[in-house]
């Protein structure tokens, strides 16, 4: 039993290829009527006044250049009629005006006086007057259906559409233009002398100006995603650093949590005569630093996931900063350190982890910034602990070692690094250039103050 209503099969090839092609011929007639961009002038947002100026001065220059060279030849070469040649150079020449905001309403009166014009100039020419002097050419010398004038205003015109319009806009003018000129040849295939030089010149210009203005697009977007790739940097630069800190501050934390753990199981056993609640709370708390120090170690699985052993070696302090200034020596950068004598005394009074470890960092990151950005600068190193506080100075000249250095921009990580260290023992950091050329750091750390918390605006600032 056959259904009542078939579906239709696929169309033929042809007419698929007619449907294609129709609707390729509507979008670019609709192109050539609705603009691409909104009436706003070229240049707008130009941030000095003479270049929002600029488009307006040279639109006017050219509607006052053209408009009487226009009205002149018309006159005297072509012999058009003084009211005629006044309308046509009016609307040849006036429309250039709106180039500077409106480019392709300008080209479509541009483009049907440039044709008007041309049809008008196949009329017979009228006799010169008898006192005319000079002979004028014979009709079939003059340029037609586009006299020099209309050619290099029309491609003025093609030069504002292509910094403005698509480049289905630029292709449907382009052949519209190419179109004009085959037709006004078959027309006057005897008069034609220059019917595809505008259509030649003006695929030329398009080319050019919209290869200009995509290369200028281009250079925008590149601009602006290497700034979102800078902060994108930036963020994961400070996340990096937070992560390698959080995985040193664990070694910290869980020093003393192993000492609490130790002190709670054996208080039973040293201290005699508890009674059983005591028993009981000390048990507690060993239980309590017990589950501390595993869900840590849960966490430093997590932090520890790139596989990374040179980072499970004890953190390194104040003590070990002769060792990182004489191997700094044998790179062949010259440092100095000066550490006050007081320093050991702080050291070994109990200087808090956190304190100790930021102060080699930040000494350990300085150094390394000297041998990469200044590298052969003499470099000065001063640690001193001045009633409450540590007090960290990293000095560098200008390089004296000819030749660029070894990185011509860094990647920020070891500044962000300092910084968060000396937020995390709740300090202060100075960091900047020296008249002289050099880099100075200077970080102050407390000995004994809790750390600061991060007031909101700070954190959200950071982050």
């Amino acid at each position: 039993m056959s259904s009542s209503s078939a579906s239709p099969g696929p169309l033929p090839p042809s007419d698929g290829l007619i449907s294609a092609a129709r609707r390729h011929l509507g979008a670019l007639a609709r192109s050539l009527t609705r603009p691409s961009h909104p009436p706003t002038p070229l240049l707008a947002g130009a941030t000095r006044r003479w270049r929002r100026l600029a488009p307006y001065v040279v639109v006017a220059l050219l509607a006052v250049i053209f408009l009487p060279v226009t009205f002149t030849l018309l006159t005297s070469d072509y012999h058009v009629g003084g009211g005629s040649a006044a309308l046509l150079a009016l609307a040849q020449a006036g429309p250039l005006l709106m180039l500077a905001h409106r480019p392709l309403q300008a080209w479509w009166i541009v483009f049907c006086a440039d044709v008007v014009g041309a049809l008008v100039l196949l009329a017979p020419a009228a006799s010169p007057s008898p006192t005319s002097v000079p002979v004028p050419p014979h009709p079939q010398e003059l340029p037609w259906p586009w006299p020099a004038p209309v050619i290099l205003g029309y491609l003025f015109v093609l030069i504002a559409l292509g910094l403005r319009e698509t480049r289905r806009t630029l292709l449907a003018v382009w052949l519209t233009t190419g179109t004009a000129g085959l037709v006004l040849h078959l027309l006057a295939p005897d008069r034609s002398n220059g019917s595809f030089l505008m259509p030649v010149l003006g695929g030329l210009v398009l080319l050019i100006v919209a290869a200009l203005r995509e290369r200028r697009e281009a250079q925008h977007r590149l601009a602006e995603q290497e700034t979102i790739s800078e902060a994108e940097r930036a963020g994961r630069t400070l996340l990096e650093e937070r992560t390698r800190i959080a995985r040193e501050l664990h070694d910290v934390v869980a020093h003393h949590m192993s000492v609490i753990t130790v002190q709670a199981d054996s208080a039973p056993y040293r201290i005699s005569g508890l009674p059983q609640e005591a028993r009981a709370e000390f048990d507690s708390i060993a239980a309590s630093a017990r589950e501390s120090l595993t869900e840590m170690r849960r966490l430093l699985s997590v932090l520890r996931s790139d596989g990374t052993e040179g980072e499970r070696a004890p953190q390194p302090g104040l003590g070990r900063i002769q060792q990182l200034v004489e191997a700094t020596v044998r790179t062949g950068l010259p440092v100095e350190l000066s550490m006050g004598t007081e320093v050991p005394e702080a050291t070994a009074d109990g200087l808090p982890q956190a304190v100790d470890l930021s102060a080699y960092r930040i000494v350990q990151e300085a150094l390394a910034n000297v041998v990469r950005h200044a590298p052969g600068a003499r470099t000065r190193v001063s640690v001193t602990a001045l009633g409450r506080h540590l007090t960290v100075l990293v000095v560098n000249d200008r390089a004296e070692r000819p030749g660029s250095p070894l990185e011509a921009s860094g990647t920020g990580h070891g500044l962000v690094g300092m910084r968060e260290r000396v937020r995390l023992t709740g300090g202060t950091l100075d960091t900047g250039p020296l008249p002289d050329g050099g880099f100075r750091v200077a970080a102050r750390l407390p000995l004994s103050a809790a750390p600061a918390v991060p007031s909101a605006s700070q954190a959200s600032e950071d982050s």
